[in-house]
């Protein structure tokens, strides 16, 4: 999969997988199979309500935290809460 490299020289892909609209009783087993064909880039949102479907997934997939990129975003009103 294609990389793009950021200014801190650390790599990401350019394509990671999107869990907007996967049920969070599918939403595991979804991104352990992403991650098992290569995936290493996760795009969720707090507004998703499965970003705990991901940390499930993240946490049994045995990939190195260091290979993998969460990407989220947060809902502007709840930006006040962090």
């Amino acid at each position: 999969m294609k990389k793009i490299k950021l200014s801190n020289g650390v790599e990401i892909q350019q394509l990671g997988y999107g869990v907007y609209q996967v049920e969070p009783d599918e939403c595991e087993r979804c991104v352990l199979d992403a991650l098992s064909v290569g995936y290493r880039m996760i795009d969720t949102a707090q507004a998703y309500l499965n970003e705990e479907a991901v940390g499930n997934a993240w946490k049994k997939n045995g990939v190195n935290r260091d290979d993998i990129f969460l990407v989220s975003k947060v809902w502007h009103s709840s930006s006040n809460n962090f």
